[in-house]
C-alpha cells in the first residue's frame, strides 16, 4: 500500500479550496487552514489583518496510488487566477494571495513543470505570478471555518457568485465549442438539450430505467458527471441522482423560465445544460438531480479502465 501524501494550495478564500478536491477518488481530508506565516496558532482574525504573514489555504491528505500530485495541480489551477499574486477576486491582501506549498522536491519540479505549461497554453495574456513555495507550519482553521460549504450552503453559493471567482472560471475554463462540429457529432435531441437547454420527453429516453453499473459522462466533453451508485428511480420519468460525482463537476444556475424558479444543473467544463436540480430526494442529500439522458454517454463498469476512466473503478 502507498503512504498518504500532502499537498498544500492557496487561492483567496479558502471556503472555495474545499470542494474542488474533497471529493475526487483518493482524496482522504481537506482541511482550510493557514501557512507561510511567523505566528503560531494565528486566529481568523489575525490572518485578515495581513500582518501574521500566513495566507488562507488548504492542505490535502491523498493517496497517489488513486491520485496523482499532477492532477492535484490541474484541479488547482483551475479555481484560480494565477495571473493576480494580490489577491483572489474581490479578495484582496496578501492572505489572499494564490501559491502552492511544496513539501519535496517532486512536488516542486512537478508545480513549476504544471506552471510553465499552464503559461505556455495561451489561456492568460497575462504573466502566471502563483508563488511555489516550501511548505512549512500549517495552522487548522476555526472549526466554523471547516467544510463551511456544508454548514451553509446557500450563502457559500452566494459569496462565490458574488466574489465573481465562479464567473471568472465559467469563463476561463469554458470548453470552447465548435458549433458545426458538435452538430455533426451529436444527435438532434443531443444538441437541442445540451446546447439549447431543451428538454427531452419523460419515460422516453434512454437511461430513465437503465440500471448497469457505471459511470455517466458529459455527452459532450466526456467529463464525468454522476455515478450508477447515486441513481435512483424518483418515477420522474427523467434518470435522478442523489448527487454527482464531485461538487465541482457541476455548476448552477436559477432559472426563470417558464413561469417557475429552478436551479439549473450545468456541466463545469462543458458548460452543458444537464437538467434542474430538486430538494425533494432521498437521503444523505435530499437532493434530486434530475437529468436528461441526452446530455449523459453511459461507461460500464467493466469498460471504464479502456475507456480511461480507471481510477473511477475504486467508487464501485
Amino acid at each position: 500500500m502507498s503512504e498518504n501524501q500532502l499537498a498544500t494550495f492557496a487561492g483567496g478564500c479558502f471556503w472555495c479550496m474545499v470542494t474542488p478536491f474533497e471529493e475526487w477518488p483518493g482524496i482522504v481530508k481537506v482541511v482550510s487552514g493557514y501557512t507561510g506565516g511567523h505566528v503560531p496558532n494565528p486566529t481568523y482574525e489575525q490572518v485578515c489583518t495581513d500582518e501574521t504573514g500566513h495566507t488562507e489555504a488548504v492542505q490535502i491528505t491523498f493517496d497517489p496510488a488513486k491520485i496523482t500530485y499532477e492532477k492535484l495541480l490541474n484541479v488547482f489551477w483551475q479555481q484560480i487566477d494565477p495571473t493576480d499574486a494580490g489577491g483572489q477576486f474581490h479578495d484582496r491582501g496578501s492572505s489572499y494571495r494564490p501559491a502552492i506549498f511544496v513539501h519535496s522536491e517532486e512536488q516542486r519540479e512537478a508545480a513549476e513543470a504544471s506552471k510553465r505549461e499552464l503559461g505556455a497554453s495561451g489561456r492568460f495574456d497575462r504573466p502566471i505570478v502563483t508563488a511555489i513555495e516550501t511548505a512549512g507550519p500549517f495552522y487548522a482553521a476555526e472549526e466554523y471555518h471547516q467544510d463551511y460549504h456544508k454548514k451553509n450552503p446557500i450563502r457559500y453559493k452566494m459569496y462565490r457568485k458574488g466574489s465573481g471567482r465562479d464567473a471568472f472560471l465559467k469563463k476561463t475554463w469554458s470548453l470552447e465549442k465548435d458549433q458545426t462540429a458538435l452538430r455533426q457529432r451529436l444527435t438532434a435531441l443531443q444538441y437541442e438539450v445540451t446546447q439549447n437547454s431543451a428538454t427531452e420527453p419523460p419515460f422516453r429516453n434512454e437511461f430513465w430505467d437503465h440500471h448497469g453499473e457505471g459511470l455517466y459522462v458529459d455527452i459532450v466533453s466526456g467529463e464525468p458527471l454522476f455515478t450508477s451508485r447515486d441513481k435512483f428511480d424518483s418515477g420522474c420519468g427523467w434518470p435522478s441522482f442523489t448527487k454527482p460525482v464531485a461538487d465541482e463537476a457541476v455548476t448552477e444556475e436559477v432559472d426563470l423560465t417558464h413561469g417557475m424558479v429552478r436551479t439549473e444543473v450545468r456541466s463545469k467544463d462543458a458548460d452543458s445544460h444537464l437538467g434542474h436540480v430538486f430538494h425533494d430526494g432521498p437521503g444523505p442529500t435530499g437532493l434530486r438531480y434530475c437529468i436528461n439522458s441526452a446530455a449523459l454517454r453511459f461507461i460500464p463498469k467493466e469498460e471504464l479502465e479502456k475507456e480511461g476512466y480507471g481510477k473511477y473503478l475504486s467508487l464501485f
